[in-house]
């Protein structure tokens, strides 16, 4: 089966998590071979704004449809981070955040993840909780401040109170995912 097969032979919710892994690379490239400025910068900001809208609508519909699987388990949130991270680190090129505020970012991701995975080999399947989606949510917000690029102003304001209101969610939901799950690191095996 080819790549076009299986495509056509998923779910919606599933075909939806595929296209937003793929809306990544016309938005990186808007994003830095126009420096997000002019046309470019509105151009990315459509693509992250849509790319996000497929990620409400793909779990609305998994939900409503009982069209939940193991594949859109998986991919779901790995799309959702490929998205974000990859908005925020060509904001880190275009000076429009600090560079050690996504490396946390981008390090609670790969500790959930291992978490997820350890989990996983073990049977457990850990459901995202609330404070992990108002962390994406949180993100989200910020990449579009980002984009928009407020330099000052009340706006200019709004993005640095929204940059370390993320920040925080996204040391918040690590601490709560860990101690929510922390029978994942107490199993003999590890």
């Amino acid at each position: 089966m080819n790549i076009i097969d299986s495509f056509k032979a998923m779910n919606l919710p599933n075909k939806l998590t595929c296209i937003r892994m793929v809306m990544v690379i016309p938005f990186v490239i808007c994003m830095l071979a126009g420096r997000a400025e002019g046309a470019f910068k509105w151009i990315s900001l459509i693509l992250f704004v849509a790319a996000s809208l497929t990620d409400t609508l793909d779990g609305k519909i998994a939900r409503r449809d009982n069209l939940i699987t193991n594949f859109g388990k998986f991919m779901d949130p790995l799309a959702d981070k490929l998205l974000v991270v990859s908005a925020l680190i060509c904001c880190i090129d275009l000076d429009r955040i600090p560079a050690w505020i996504v490396i946390i970012i981008i390090a609670r991701e790969f500790i959930i993840s291992g978490f997820r995975l350890v989990a996983s080999d073990a049977g457990i399947v850990i459901a995202a909780s609330w404070w992990g989606k108002t962390k994406t949510v949180s993100q989200m917000i910020l990449v579009i401040l980002l984009i928009i690029n407020f330099t000052s102003g009340f706006m200019h304001v709004v993005q640095i109170i929204v940059m370390y209101a993320a920040l925080i969610l996204t040391v918040v939901s690590l601490v709560d995912y860990i101690y929510k799950n922390r029978n994942v690191l107490n199993m003999s095996d590890i």
